[in-house]
């Protein structure tokens, strides 16, 4: 049971007249589903509820149509039509006992309305601030407009609390709401009552939640999310004026929310922000005020949670992405299980959904978005079926998340690794640099099969066609993983590039095998993801002179939707890093590489002593293919089937890895399914003509 060094993690806490059970509280996060997938997404929340989380909150919901983000994809309280789903997703909340918030946002100046094509407001005149640039101005409010947008305010807080919410959020925090923009210097150039002192500035927050409180009544609770810091500047909402307008309106809001600058510095990956890192912005504020503070931080270890709340710091543990990881965290907590906590990994993959307009993934949790469009349940596998035993070949992310799911469902299960230690490539990865965390993919898997005395697990075992023909399993995954690519195949290059044998040549395998290059060292970097960043850093850490040369516009390009491309690219300038954009690489000759311009093909040398390719992968597949064409043979072994997983059946990201092994222990023995959607959807009603 419970260690009591945890008790007061589980103590009730007030916010204004709801009382949440415990001070576990999942912040708003979004999922890539929003007002397209509102089943699933409400599914998710309730499992979070099961996982005993004693506030959960929805998304950023879109209260209104004139301040929307297409194309992003969020939930909408726009009118009543939008009330439904969001009730469901109350209900979901509440089925386990947690108290069930909204969070509303306006989003002024980071609302282009591309989808109902209305101009944007905010207040002051200034382009719109969003991830694509999108060339559209907003124009400055004016006192009609203000006394409309308060308006309505008012009827979104009716709305949410017709719904079934508990509490009521207002977004305020990562530039993203239209009180961060009042607040902030930067977006508030008003010379009227409503700009230049603070006390002007704040007034619109004072008028909302005040008029808030009196639409909902003593219902719900009212919160306010807030930037700790904007990080901007002189013109920006530092965090000394932060904890200035929380003293000047200490017992506004029954709950502050407070998380850190724009979404980069707040969500960073863990490979540039430790757990707790905002500690010190947030520190002192609970002297502030008598209501609760709530702030994030990445918090996995209950200890660290603990230190938050007895030193003061904070009254709720805010968590999005742990909560993702593992929503079972504070059962766990409770139940005296710690050692079964599925740690987030701080890889930020959970926000790519979002960043891409998909559905989410997570790299520790599988599960993530398929609780109902799957049936999914992070805890739970079904009973094995009418088969009993399942060779796995290859202990990676694939490998050991299938061992992990089908000894869950009651299968024998032996895993034939050819080396000497599990995990594959997040072994090798987690040590590069800032990539530690990611080893927790292999540990938590790692101690869950060592309780369970139905895995075997063999190293040293690398295994022919013949021996998996011969050993007498029903089911055999292939999880061989993959090898970095020595030819420069990738986007740029679909065939060979021309190499010259005198050049040195290197790919992030020989880099992860400890064969560093030293000297003048040209990086051609066309994966475009997090791998040539970090060798870049690796190798310039260990002296080498580093240019990389890459055909995007960005550093890491596809990091953009992690969260995490300007600080790999400051990292890498800080580090001395040349960094050359917009160029290819054309061929690799003896003294050095030659460049090409991606839109003039004006051409350009580059001396080198040594060349780093992180272009594309290929799968190690070739005892899958020799199984695959002896297929003939396979029930004269006694064998079932063989399906080939995770990466060396197609390389991606880990995420994708331990899904494929996921979906492979979920689908085994279950009957085919045809040509029928492998998941749920919902499909858009006709309107009536």
């Amino acid at each position: 049971m419970r260690d009591p060094r945890y008790d007061i993690l589980f103590e009730p806490m007030r916010i204004g007249p709801a009382t949440a059970k415990n001070r576990f509280y999942q912040v708003p996060h979004c999922n890539g589903g929003g007002y397209r997938d509102p089943s699933a997404a409400a599914e998710m929340r309730r499992i979070k509820s099961e996982g005993g989380w004693g506030v959960i909150f929805t998304e950023q919901t879109e209260m209104h149509h004139t301040s929307e983000i297409t194309p992003f994809i969020e939930l909408r309280l726009w009118d009543d039509a939008d009330i439904p789903a969001l009730a469901k997703m109350a209900r979901a909340m509440h089925e386990h006992g947690a108290l069930a918030g909204i969070q509303l946002a306006y989003s002024g100046i980071n609302g282009p309305n591309l989808y109902t094509k209305e101009v944007p407001r905010g207040p002051s005149a200034l382009p719109i601030r969003t991830f694509t640039n999108d060339p559209v101005q907003a124009r400055a409010m004016d006192k009609q407009d203000i006394r409309d947008l308060r308006r309505w305010h008012r009827n979104a807080f009716k709305r949410a609390r017709q719904a079934g919410f508990d509490l009521v959020c207002l977004y305020g925090a990562h530039g993203f709401g239209i009180i961060q923009h009042f607040l902030s210097t930067a977006t508030n150039q008003r010379s009227d009552e409503y700009g230049g002192s603070l006390e002007n500035r704040s007034r619109l927050m004072r008028e909302l939640i005040e008029e808030g409180r009196d639409a909902i009544g003593d219902t719900c609770g009212l919160t306010l999310r807030l930037s700790l810091d904007e990080m901007i500047g002189d013109l920006g909402f530092a965090n000394s004026e932060v904890r200035d307008m929380i003293e000047m309106h200490a017992e506004l809001p029954d709950l502050w929310d407070l998380a850190h600058g724009a979404w980069e510095d707040c969500s960073g990956p863990s490979r540039f922000k430790e757990e707790a890192a905002q500690e010190s912005l947030v520190s002192g504020i609970k002297k502030l005020t008598s209501k609760p503070v709530v702030g994030v931080g990445r918090f996995t270890s209950p200890d660290v949670m603990v230190r938050m709340i007895k030193s003061g710091t904070l009254d709720f543990i805010g968590c999005a992405r742990p909560s993702i990881a593992d929503p079972f965290l504070p059962r766990k907590v409770e139940e005296g299980r710690i050692e079964d906590i599925r740690e987030c990994i701080g890889c930020n993959i959970c926000i790519t959904g979002d960043m891409t307009m998909s559905i989410s993934r997570c790299t520790q949790n599988p599960t993530f978005m398929e609780e109902w469009r799957k049936g999914w349940h992070p805890e739970r596998m079904q009973a094995k079926g009418d088969s009993d035993s399942v060779l796995i070949v290859g202990a990676g992310p694939a490998g050991l998340e299938a061992a992990r799911a089908l000894g869950l469902r009651g299968y024998q299960v032996a895993i034939a690794e050819a080396g000497t230690e599990l995990g594959g490539r997040v072994a090798r990865e987690s040590l590069l640099p800032g990539l530690s965390a990611w080893g927790r993919v292999r540990d938590y898997r790692q101690y869950q099969l060592g309780q369970m005395p139905n895995v075997d697990i063999y190293f040293e075992s690398r295994l022919s066609a013949d021996d998996i023909l011969s050993f007498g399993f029903q089911n055999v995954a292939v999880a061989t993983g993959s090898t970095w690519r020595r030819d420069g195949v990738a986007r740029a290059h679909v065939v060979p590039m021309p190499i010259e044998a005198a050049m040195p040549l290197y790919t992030p395998d020989d880099l992860m095998d400890g064969k560093v290059p030293s000297g003048n060292v040209v990086l051609f970097d066309d994966d475009h993801y997090y791998m040539g960043g970090v060798l870049a850093e690796l190798m310039a850490r260990q002296g080498a002179k580093v240019t990389l040369v890459t055909p995007s516009a960005y550093v890491s390009d596809w990091t953009r939707n992690t969260l995490e491309q300007g600080a790999i690219h400051r990292r890498l300038v800080e580090l001395g890093v040349d960094i050359v954009l917009n160029r290819t690489v054309t061929n690799i000759a003896s003294g050095g590489v030659v460049t090409a311009c991606v839109y003039t093909g004006a051409r350009h040398e580059l001396a080198a002593d040594a060349v780093v390719l992180v272009t594309s992968r290929n799968q190690d597949d070739a005892v899958w293919r020799e199984l695959k064409a002896r297929e003939h043979e396979w029930a004269d072994n006694g064998i079932r089937s063989i399906k080939v997983v995770g990466d060396a059946e197609a390389p991606g990201p880990i995420a994708w890895a331990t899904y494929a092994g996921h979906r492979f222990a979920r689908e085994l023995d279950e009957p085919g399914i045809g040509d029928a959607l492998p998941f749920r959807r919902e499909v858009t009603a006709l309107a009536a003509d």
